[in-house]
């Protein structure tokens, strides 16, 4: 009884908080809500604070199924945490990490440069370090460095979709932009000219000229990894046009870009579903990894047989 009146509690400062409590601070309220009603089995914590780069901010978590071995070839997700590109902790995000985790795959979560230290494109070349540091370390730690797919939320996701759309990010990294197999992006902003003055996009990329080259929709092409779109009707942050405009762009130019829409759930509620006591309001946790285990492979290993 104790464990439910907690978790009330951190529901009504998530719903009643507004977005960006929940995407900073509030993350780490959910996280524990997930904790509390016991989500966390069937998953763990394999390394904490890798540092994937020298510079500020550059480290990464990484989650694997309960009973996953090194030598596992396992699918991987590097997910990106919103946060309006000036808030967010990979260790606020245990819940996503053992969500996805739970699903059988090797979920790495980064951190990366944020307003007003960093600015546009900083956070883009972290997530691109972040991607080539995966791809190049993983195959020892139970992943399979040929089936990598990203996934994010929010400010997370835009990093995640301009990674796949524009090639630059990866090749600035000494990577191969091919190493990405798919993307999985929640309530992303793809398409959000002009920018609110004042607002988060505003203070992380207004500057940049021209503006379109902060826009993921401007590097729409038909060869991008495919795209699983997925927002709320209800969402005010980042407006469901955002993956209407960018899937409607990808399949024109001959690509391949899923949209889903979920009724009654707003710009917080998807990234919420994630976490065990919030998965009633939609199945964005199952859809998400249907698509995600979809483009990287379905061959299922040891570990995710032994997590079924």
């Amino acid at each position: 009884m104790i464990k439910f009146l907690i978790v009330a509690v951190i529901l009504l400062l998530l719903f009643g908080g507004g977005a960006k409590m929940v995407v900073s601070g509030g993350a780490r309220s959910l996280d524990m809500a997930d904790k509390l009603l016991g989500s966390d089995g069937g998953a763990r914590l394999l390394i904490g604070d890798q540092p994937y780069g020298n510079g500020p901010r550059q480290t990464l978590d990484i989650w694997v199924p309960e009973n996953a071995q090194a030598s596992d070839k396992l699918p991987v997700i590097v997910f990106f945490y919103g946060g309006g590109w000036d808030s967010g902790a990979r260790e606020n995000y245990g819940f996503a990490g053992r969500a996805l985790a739970q699903k059988g795959f090797v979920v790495v979560i980064p951190d990366y440069r944020l307003v007003p230290k960093a600015h546009w494109p900083d956070f883009l070349e972290d997530s691109a370090k972040a991607v080539a540091w995966t791809h190049l370390h993983i195959g020892g730690l139970a992943g399979d460095p040929d089936r990598i797919a990203l996934m994010g939320h929010s400010a997370g996701a835009y990093n995640a979709v301009m990674l796949a759309l524009d090639p630059t990010w990866l090749r600035g990294a000494r990577s191969d932009p091919s190493i990405i197999r798919g993307v999985a992006g929640l309530a992303g902003p793809y398409d959000f000219l002009p920018m609110e003055k004042g607002g988060s996009a505003d203070k992380a990329m207004g500057k940049v000229k021209p503006a379109e080259r902060t826009q993921p929709i401007a590097y729409a092409r038909g060869d991008a990894p495919p795209l699983w779109l997925a927002t709320g009707d209800e969402d005010t942050t980042a407006r469901p046009r955002n993956s209407q405009n960018l899937a409607a762009a990808i399949e024109k130019a001959g690509g391949s870009a899923a949209l889903r829409i979920y009724p009654d759930m707003g710009h917080t509620g998807i990234v919420m579903a994630l976490a065990g006591p919030f998965r009633s309001k939609g199945p964005v946790l199952d859809e998400a990894t249907d698509f995600l285990r979809g483009v990287t492979g379905r061959r299922i290993a040891r570990a995710e047989e032994a997590a079924q």
